[in-house]
């Protein structure tokens, strides 16, 4: 949204935009309690970590937050993999521009044991694992995730030298009851797994989207009862529906979004086609 249409609503931001600031995402509890854990003990001892869970369900807000939370941590390492449906030669290229270390995707064994001297020498020295966070993990090969559960421990597996967390949906925990899998879905040691929303968790959600934008009072009540109600318990289906609301009312210039707003741009009876009469 452009400053004038900003300016009529008060708000900082739009609040239903994918682009919010992290400051303005909301932490559920569940979400607080993994960040804790991987801060405090997955990032000082290792290993792979999974946050599953439907379409909509805020699996890539718990990412941003956990990268967030990261971040603050001195001498801490941390790298998102953008390209999770690559081959193994690219993975390689990517894992070396993200770790600043040149692989040549050739020689994998090179680029294998530079990675792992890499995260070696970054574990001595600060007592952290460098952490991997892989959004869409359901899109990775299954020869990408063996060979990354073999990049990431040593000496007969009882050195772990990199903290791994995968984001995905229901067919990433289908993929990694796969035979060949096995070996790394046993070694998840934390998870987090995202439900759909109930009724309670969307209006939380709308109301803190926006308090943290400006303006708490954006959306009548009545209208947000509506919403949470539309949302099928889907955080995305609720904030893409609030997103048109607020288009339209900004087109008209309304003050407030409130129920009859939400029933004239979203109506669900349609007018019944007149039965035109036979022909004598």
């Amino acid at each position: 949204m452009n400053r004038k249409l900003l300016a009529l609503y008060g708000l900082k931001w739009n609040p239903f935009s994918p682009e919010l600031p992290t400051e303005a995402l909301l932490a559920t509890p569940a979400i607080e309690d993994f960040g804790w854990r991987i801060e405090n003990t997955h990032a000082r001892e290792g290993g792979f970590a999974l946050i599953s869970g439907a379409p909509g369900t805020g699996k890539s807000v718990a990412l941003r937050l956990l990268a967030a939370r990261l971040a603050q941590l001195p001498d801490l390492t941390v790298a998102a993999l953008a390209h999770p449906s690559a081959n193994l030669a690219d993975f390689y290229r990517e894992l070396g521009d993200l770790f600043a270390v040149e692989l040549r995707p050739h020689n994998r064994w090179m680029g294998f044991k530079t990675l792992r001297t890499r995260w070696l020498a970054h574990l001595d020295a600060t007592r952290l694992r460098p952490v991997l966070l892989i959004d869409e993990a359901q899109e990775l090969a299954p020869a990408l995730i063996n060979e990354l559960r073999l990049l990431a421990a040593s000496n007969f597996d009882s050195r772990l030298l990199l903290s791994v967390v995968l984001a995905g949906d229901t067919r990433l925990t289908e993929l990694l009851r796969r035979d060949d899998l096995l070996p790394l879905g046993s070694r998840i040691r934390a998870r987090l797994t995202l439900e759909h929303a109930s009724r309670e968790q969307l209006l939380e959600c709308l109301a803190h989207l926006t308090r943290s934008a400006g303006n708490p009072s954006l959306l009548s009540p009545a209208l947000a009862q509506a919403l949470a109600d539309h949302a099928m318990g889907n955080y995305r289906v609720l904030t893409n529906f609030a997103a048109e609301l607020l288009a339209h009312a900004a087109r008209r210039e309304l003050t407030r979004l409130d129920e009859k707003l939400f029933f004239e741009v979203f109506h669900t009876e349609r007018a019944t086609p007149k039965r035109h009469a036979r022909s004598a």
